[in-house]
């Protein structure tokens, strides 16, 4: 099966050099940047098989992905 990661840089290509430039100024950014990777992380190891858990817990994991990335591109555009 192949599995779509979701990082950041792939998501918003864009803001590359300003999702680098944030993580090291920028402390709430760089904490949601690192749910952000966790949350992905968690997300690919269960579609990957190598964690066994419920369909409305990975739809859960998922949806928090989502409002994460959409946290972190708010402030990429007003950076």
């Amino acid at each position: 099966m192949n599995i779509e990661r979701h990082s950041l840089a792939k998501e918003l290509p864009e803001f590359k050099d300003k999702i680098h430039e944030l993580k090291m100024k920028d402390r709430h950014f760089a904490r949601l940047f690192d749910d952000y990777h966790n949350v992905d992380h968690e997300v690919i190891r269960i579609e990957e098989g190598l964690e066994n858990t419920s369909d409305e817990y990975l739809e859960s994991l998922k949806k928090r992905r989502l409002y994460l990335k959409d946290q972190l591109y708010r402030i990429l555009k007003c950076a």
